[in-house]
């Protein structure tokens, strides 16, 4: 039963000549769990709007075509009685979250329409999103996965049965991530609801989706089964859309000539060690990792005995650090990961001075945080935000980069920005508007801002969140020139490819406390630790450790190796 039909659509925006979507045909059928996936401004976020009316009913533009759900014509549709049709939620998630508690949120839009069952609405659609033991909490009390729950719970209550989801793992790690899609899966197979997620993670899309629809500048190339759209291992990668690991290091055997001509590409990681295993040489290799070398390096940061506290309106006071005792070396790079709520925005905010512990200290070259002025800890450490639009005050880059040199009088401000743009390659931007650039470069531009100081402490928060995957590799290389650029680097990050390419020690936080400290073998190595914080070490890491418990590969160059002979 076709749900959705696109004929011949074509839009642009208000005030512009160019066109977005450009005569796009699409069918839908009834109960698909459908990925769309494309380059950054290829018109995903668009094709969505107009399901959901708020395109042309909210931003007019020129629209042609028709866009029908359930035979509902969008164009002749009010957005209201489209919203019961087609739930939407944004990648901006908690803009949709406007009342305090649980329950009450998720009844809002029920109230609004004077449902007289509101409640039961709210609590059946709570309970359909694994959320029906919170209704009576604050939403301030949930965490990162159980807000994006609630938003969708509040789209589900209206009974829609198309939902539309905005990039819905963006900003979540790998614990979190699971219980959304395992939710959407629910969704799909126990209540029939058509699915469509906007997604740059295909390993999910592998496991759950059962469509992709690949769009370019603006159109539709193709909409194919998932084992079909995920072998199109070049075509994906000409669009910046990288296939799962275990896709990717298939199609390269068998470019290799190891791996058989005519057998399919496993698509996800419990096909693959299938696959694999029989490929394997026989003979036993003995993986030798380069790691880096002891540094008899003094020590710049140290946590003692500290405490931090939140007063909660409900409840007694939250603790999220006890007793914390931590010390990192200068040179060292840092990996803080965990699950949302764990304590790793905590961790950088006390060192910024932005909060103070409770009890206990922590120094910064020996001085206690809480005996220094902030402009003094600007001097030695600098924090680039997860939301990089956040580090931009100017109107322009350069003027951005410079404004903290020039109101210290750094001496050769200019000379030292016009590096510093050369150095991210940033120069033709120069004139920007940094909130006006695309995600990658907003990234590149908010770490010249952050070393603009040459801080000897730097801190990185979500580095690589809500960017594609090709834009992620560029952000990647850039943190991997930095190393010879700045002298200690944490980054709080879900990201593990990041995680294994480029920390040399990984912290991991779980309820307050480290529960792990070490190398990336040590912490991805440990199943008991694994199953506790919800880490999900790289895919190829896993595949590789199910096909022998002996082998770690942290990327696809170390798994290739596996199966080449050895060069003496």
């Amino acid at each position: 039963m076709t749900q959705i039909k696109i004929e011949n659509l074509s839009y642009s925006y208000p005030g512009s000549k160019d066109k977005v979507l450009k005569q796009i045909h699409l069918e839908i059928e009834k109960g698909e769990f459908i990925a769309i996936v494309g380059n950054n401004g290829c018109g995903k976020s668009t094709l969505c709007k107009v399901l959901n009316g708020l395109i042309p009913h909210f931003i007019p533009g020129n629209f042609e075509g028709s866009a029908l759900i359930d035979g509902l014509d969008t164009k002749m549709v009010d957005v209201g009685i489209l919203s019961k049709a087609v739930g939407y939620v944004y990648q901006d998630f908690e803009n949709q979250i406007v009342r305090p508690t649980v329950l009450d949120d998720a009844s809002y839009a029920c109230l609004n329409y004077g449902m007289v069952d509101y409640l039961k609405k709210g609590r059946e659609a709570l309970s359909m999103c694994g959320l029906n033991d919170k209704e009576a909490d604050y939403v301030f009390q949930l965490s990162g996965g159980q807000l994006h729950l609630l938003a969708l719970a509040g789209a589900v209550a209206l009974g829609p049965d198309i939902l539309i989801l905005d990039e819905p793992i963006a900003q979540l790690d790998p614990a979190h991530a699971m219980i959304i899609y395992e939710v959407l899966k629910k969704l799909n197979q126990e209540y029939n609801k058509t699915i469509i997620v906007i997604e740059h993670h295909t390993e999910y899309i592998a496991e759950y989706c059962s469509h992709v629809i690949l769009m370019d500048a603006g159109k539709i190339k193709w909409k194919l089964p998932v084992k079909e759209a995920m072998v199109r291992v070049e075509e994906l990668k000409r669009s910046n859309i990288y296939p799962p690991q275990v896709t990717q290091a298939a199609f390269r055997l068998k470019e290799l000539g190891i791996y058989p001509w005519n057998k399919n590409l496993p698509i996800t990681a419990r096909e693959a060690v299938r696959s694999f295993c029989a490929l394997l040489p026989e003979k036993e290799r003995k993986k030798v990792f380069i790691t880096k070398e002891e540094q008899n390096s003094t020590e710049c940061i140290r946590f003692e005995q500290v405490e931090v506290t939140y007063r909660s309106v409900k409840g007694e006071a939250k603790t999220v650090f006890d007793k914390l005792n931590i010390k990192i070396h200068a040179g060292e790079h840092i990996a803080l990961i965990g699950t949302n709520g764990a304590g790793k925005s905590t961790f950088m905010k006390l060192l910024t001075g932005l909060i103070k512990p409770k009890s206990g200290a922590v120094y910064i070259q020996g001085r206690a945080t809480r005996k220094l002025k902030t402009e003094d800890l600007a001097r030695e450490i600098a924090y680039v935000y997860q939301n990089p639009e956040e580090m931009f005050i100017k109107d322009s880059i350069r003027n951005d980069i410079a404004y903290a040199m020039q109101v210290r009088n750094v001496e050769q401000w200019e000379r030292k920005t016009e590096e510093l743009l050369e150095k991210f390659h940033l120069t033709s931007l120069a004139e920007r508007d940094g909130r006006l650039l695309s995600g990658g470069q907003m990234r590149r531009a908010s770490l010249a801002i952050g070393i603009a100081l040459n801080p000897s402490i730097l801190l990185l928060d979500e580095p690589t969140a809500n960017l594609d995957i090709a834009t992620r590799k560029e952000i990647m290389r850039t943190l991997t020139e930095m190393k010879e650029v700045t002298d200690t680097v944490l980054i709080a990050t879900h990201d593990m490819q990041l995680v294994s390419e480029w920390a040399d020690r990984i912290i991991v936080l779980s309820n307050g406390k480290v529960v792990a400290d070490g190398s990336r073998e040590s912490i991805f190595s440990d199943e008991m630790l694994l199953k506790k914080t919800g880490i999900q070490p790289p895919e190829i890491y896993q595949v590789a450790k199910q096909m022998n418990q002996s082998l770690e590969c942290f990327n696809l160059e170390e798994f290739y190796d596996l199966f080449l002979e050895e060069v003496v």
